[in-house]
């Protein structure tokens, strides 16, 4: 494992820091109402702003400095009747949503009228927030289709199918191959969800009728429409549903023939059925029809996909790759090879199309497919990209290099990329600006921020034009890692490339100014925001009102706001709570999701701000009813929330309920985090039984990761040599509960730490068992280990084994010459040089006594 991997395990256990107030947006906020936040968090008025003064200006003087260096609601296509239908209550409407068929039930409820008048909008600040947000590091996919599935879904929820295929009769719209894969998607998923074998016939057989449907209404059955059915038979072993189904589908559709063979070759690896897959096998090799490579490729991806890789092999053999005409089919056979790491085939056939004169571009592409989905380092993975080129005598494309390099960044593997693009430009190749943001972002993921200053002169020295969203990434980069000076330099060398500073450049800044506690500074970037006409927008006032200490300093912000036009956004409202709560007006940060302006779709992830808001601030009480309101509604809260919860629950928390918090939490990293918190509280109070539970999951966890677990053992006893007092019994039955139950070693760090407990613990033979360890774990004694047992025995007294130690410890080097003079300084002299002082020989010079 990467030492950079370890550092990130190490910083996970040992750093207990405060939640940072920066919360990513998900989606973008809707309307605000300001006059009604005005009533829930500031009641008592307050006189209006001087519309002469500048927002730096105020800034300075909210933060007692002289001086500092609408869009409305989406529109609605339905009436509120015709909503209540999808979203909430039916019984008024249906009796039997399901299954009802009442013609005029159905007429009175979409008899309702269009909506004519729709409330405007300010388009621009609407557009300025969705990019703002966008631009953060999570990507947003909203497309038309997804909306629609989501719509249909809805309906078939409430009303059942053929209701819903009714629905849209009335709309005005025929039901067409959206809707009816839509509804097919929908009819499986709920198969797939029930334990009722009625239920899950039941849904089966409405997929049957939808399919029947589509080709009665003469549509052409796609596998987007059978895919999901055949598969839900091919996962439970189903051969009769399979075949019966399969029928219907190759009805008046020869097409479909060789995709079906696909899923009937998984369905008979699935079930193992071995004289099946011969069969198809044979029949294939009799087979000699113009489609012939269409079937091999869908028995070739099922095989690869079912592991078979004897008959993957043998099917191979069989083509001859010269006379494939589909480049998509060989592109996947090259895959399926990577995947297997059939090398010698990659070989064979590389080499058989460069014979028959495929170009080098098209061989490039092949390499690049076929390294690419190795299940191998990624080092190697490049290692074989560059050899096969060189025994083929051709160079890589710049598109093939681009590939490997987002390879590597979805792997955040930034090191390997970045030397794939310095070979690029050896080879004078160009680089796309989409890569070079591509590698920003995942630097950034990886905290990787020191590299900005490798990338940023490739900008300058290379032919890449950037655009805002690459200097804002740097910036924020160059932030983190508090170089303020080369950020200021960034803004400034946009003119070189005729581009203006943007107002997530500066709140980048800002920001970081704010992290830490420079408030000075982070107005400084307010007034050059206004001195550059740089307007401010949400995420600027989120800063200054999460940073407020005062609610007179709060409501000034929020009427410039109202002043200014920005809306009140998520971040907004996660900025009030923050602001109220660190100037203990606790009460006002809890109203804050009481205002009817709260985003909806943001509205768990405010209440998971007020959640650790109140817990940071010492309202564990509050913050707990809190959290037990969301679990009652069933909202999870978010990650941050619950570790922040467990943070501040380790001095008045029980066991019970930490372990509870920690079973909310899914991501790997946040778990760990999460989990070591937990351990902490466990020593602190000699859980043992608890402490080996969480180190069994944790080395699970990280169960093909060897360095991994080792950090994660020396983390847990590093706590123990550090706890005060000592419970150094804690760490010998640790000691022996890994080894015996969990199965591991420890490792010479954990047995460091346990001997400085020993030390701490003034615990002699504790000390000697420890000693001991090292042999047993296999871990041969060095000059480290012998300074410090030399140490330990010194500061428990034991002189005379510290002098036989001392025999072992060379005294060709200064520095551990210095290490034993400063041991013996603060512990006293062993026994034989206290009482006798050898005579030093001429010419000798001795680097300390013996």
């Amino acid at each position: 494992m990467p030492g950079s991997k370890s550092k990130t395990l190490t910083s996970l256990f040992r750093a207990a820091t405060k939640l940072s107030k920066e919360w990513k947006s998900a989606s973008p906020s809707t309307s605000a109402k300001d006059a009604a936040l005005k009533q829930y968090v500031s009641p008592s008025s307050k006189p209006s702003n001087d519309s002469s003064k500048s927002l730096s200006e105020i800034a300075a003087e909210s933060f007692n400095f002289k001086s500092a260096a609408d869009y409305g609601e989406s529109s609605k296509l339905l009436s509120s009747e015709l909503s209540s239908i999808l979203c909430g209550d039916l019984n008024s409407y249906l009796s039997d949503p399901e299954e009802s068929s009442n013609g005029s039930c159905l007429e009175n409820v979409l008899d309702v009228p269009w909506l004519s008048n729709v409330e405007k909008c300010n388009m621009s600040l609407r557009r300025k927030e969705i990019a703002r947000e966008r631009k953060e590091k999570w990507t947003f996919k909203s497309t038309q289709i997804g909306r629609f599935h989501q719509l249909v879904k809805q309906c078939a929820c409430k009303l059942g199918t053929d209701t819903t295929i009714k629905v849209f009769g009335k709309l005005g719209r025929e039901t067409g191959l959206k809707e009816y894969n839509a509804l097919i998607r929908l009819c499986i998923e709920k198969a797939r969800e029930s334990n009722d074998e009625e239920v899950s016939l039941k849904q089966l057989s409405k997929a049957y009728q939808l399919l029947k449907s589509m080709k009665e209404q003469g549509f052409q059955v796609e596998e987007e429409s059978y895919g999901s059915i055949l598969m839900y038979f091919i996962d439970f072993g189903m051969v009769q549903e399979f075949d019966f189904y399969c029928e219907l589908i190759m009805d008046g559709n020869a097409d479909s023939l060789a995709r079906l063979a696909y899923y009937e070759m998984l369905l008979w690896t699935k079930v193992e059925n071995e004289d099946k897959i011969e069969e198809l096998l044979y029949h294939l090799s009799l087979y000699d029809g113009a489609d012939k490579s269409a079937f091999q490729e869908n028995y070739l991806l099922a095989l690869c996909e079912s592991d078979r890789v004897e008959d993957f092999v043998r099917l191979l053999r069989t083509i001859d790759i010269t006379k494939v005409s589909s480049t998509d089919f060989v592109t996947n056979i090259f895959k399926f090879l990577g995947k297997l790491l059939l090398e010698s085939f990659a070989k064979m056939f590389l080499q058989e199309l460069v014979t028959i004169g495929i170009g080098a571009k098209d061989i490039s592409k092949f390499i690049c497919n076929y390294t690419s989905s190795m299940p191998s380092a990624v080092e190697d993975v490049i290692l074989e990209f560059k050899n096969l080129h060189a025994e083929l005598a051709i160079r890589p494309t710049s598109s093939q290099y681009q590939k490997l390099i987002m390879y590597c960044c979805e792997l955040f593997k930034v090191h390997a990329a970045l030397d794939m693009v310095d070979q690029m430009f050896e080879a004078g190749l160009t680089l796309s600006l989409e890569t070079f943001n591509s590698i920003l972002e995942a630097c950034d993921k990886s905290c990787e921020y020191n590299l900005v200053h490798r990338m940023y002169p490739m900008i300058l020295c290379h032919d890449i034009k950037p655009n805002s969203e690459t200097f804002r990434i740097m910036i924020n980069m160059t932030v983190r890692i508090k170089d303020f000076e080369g950020a200021y330099g960034m803004l400034k060398d946009l003119e070189k490339f005729n581009m203006m500073p943007t107002t997530n450049m500066y709140n980048a800044i800002m920001g970081g100014y704010f992290r830490e506690k420079d408030t000075r500074a982070a107005l400084g970037v307010l007034k050059r925001m206004e001195d550059a006409n740089v307007k401010s927008d949400s995420q600027t006032f989120s800063y200054l009102i999460s940073n407020c200490t005062t609610e007179d300093n709060i409501s000034k912000f929020l009427d410039e706001m109202k002043d200014s036009g920005v809306q009140l956004t998520k971040h907004v409202y996660m900025a009030l709570i923050n602001g109220y709560a660190a100037s203990g007006q606790f009460e006002k940060a809890k109203q804050v999701i009481c205002d009817r302006g709260v985003p909806a779709k943001g509205f768990n992830e405010i209440r998971s701000v007020l959640v650790s808001a109140l817990a940071s601030h010492g309202q564990i009480s509050d913050a707990l009813d809190i959290y037990k309101e969301m679990e009652e509604a069933q909202c999870k809260l978010e990650p941050k929330a619950v570790i922040c919860l467990i943070e501040n629950l380790q001095t008045e928390g029980d066991l019970h309920r930490l372990l509870h918090l920690l079973e909310q939490l899914n991501g790997l990293d946040q778990w760990v985090d999460a989990s070591y918190r937990v351990i902490t509280y466990c020593i602190r109070k000699n859980h043992f039984r608890s402490i080996v539970n969480l180190l069994k999951r944790l080395v699970d966890a990280y169960k093909s990761d060897e360095v991994a677990k080792e950090v994660l053992f020396d983390e847990v006893f590093c706590q123990i040599a550090e706890q005060d007092p000592i419970n150094l019994q804690l760490g010998l039955d640790l000691l022996q509960a890994i080894k015996k139950e969990i199965g591991l070693l420890p490792s010479r760090q954990s047995l460091d730490f346990l001997l400085s407990a020993c030390v701490n613990a003034k615990d002699l033979q504790a000390c000697y068992l420890i000693w001991k360890e090292y042999k047993i774990a296999g871990l041969p004694y060095n000059i480290l280990s012998y300074v410090r047992m030399y140490r330990a025995l010194l500061a428990l007294g034991d002189y005379k084994s510290a002098e036989n130690i001392l025999k072992n410890i060379p005294r060709d080097d200064i520095h551990v010459c210095s290490v034993v003079k400063a041991c013996q300084t603060a512990h006293g002299m062993s026994a034989p040089a206290k009482g006798k002082k050898k005579k030093r020989k001429t010419g000798k010079n001795v680097s300390y006594k013996m």
